[in-house]
Parts: structure tokens; C-alpha cells; sequence
């Protein structure tokens, strides 16, 4: 079994840039022409990106207000290699953080970041 998250934003472009230039994710080489789905991976983890708008009107994740959060109540995990390498590089490039690096009392090692779309991510390792 492998997992496949599916994430409905805003501006698919925005979140592609996002993804790839500050967590290094891949993109398809097909993908200039078209933006109504796109999925991005980097190892085992696929994301696939849709435009929200593009949802039917009742689909159950479909945000019926602007106002609305999206991926409110989710938390997306990250495990990581090494995650003051990966640290470094998202400070680097100069995107904000939402947690700074912190050891856990589980014995793990995250940082949080919130993508443009506000999904609230946890990069971690041992």
C-alpha cells in the first residue's frame, strides 16, 4: 500500500513553485500547458495538486466560502533524512517558518511550515 495525498489549492502554479522550489519535489515535463492537475513526488510521496475550482460544486472537500481554511484538522509529516539539511535549504531560499527546528520529547526532530495555500506541514527525522 502506498499513500497519495490529493490537495485542492487556489493558484495550481503558485503551489507547483512552491513544491518544487523550496521542498525540491519533481514535476511532471508535461506540465507548462496544463494546470488543472498536476502531481509532484519526491521519493515515496506523491501530492497531487488540483485547482479547487475545478471541483464540482458538492463535492464533500470543496470550500464553499473563500474565507474557509483548507486542510483545516491535517497535518502533513514529512520524514526526511536528514531534516537540518532540509532546514537549512527552506531557510535558505527565504520561506517562512512556522515552527523553528525543535527536538521532540518523542525523540524526533521537526520544523513546520504552512504552504501557500495553508496545509500545515511537519518536516521531520530522527
Amino acid at each position: 500500500m502506498e499513500l497519495r495525498l490529493e490537495l485542492f489549492v487556489k493558484n495550481i502554479k503558485k503551489s507547483v513553485e512552491f513544491y518544487r522550489n523550496v521542498l525540491d519535489f519533481n514535476t511532471p515535463n508535461d506540465t507548462k500547458n496544463s494546470y488543472s492537475y498536476i502531481p509532484v513526488s519526491k521519493g515515496n510521496v506523491v501530492l497531487g495538486l488540483g485547482e479547487m475550482k475545478n471541483l464540482p460544486a458538492n463535492h464533500p472537500v470543496k470550500s464553499s466560502d473563500d474565507a474557509q481554511q483548507v486542510g483545516l484538522g491535517v497535518e502533513i509529516v514529512l520524514e526526511v533524512q536528514d531534516v537540518n539539511d532540509v532546514y537549512h535549504k527552506v531557510m535558505t531560499k527565504g520561506y517562512p517558518i512556522q515552527t523553528k527546528l525543535t527536538k521532540r520529547p518523542w525523540g524526533m526532530v521537526d520544523f513546520r511550515i504552512i504552504d501557500p495555500d495553508g496545509y500545515y506541514i511537519r518536516i521531520t527525522s530522527n
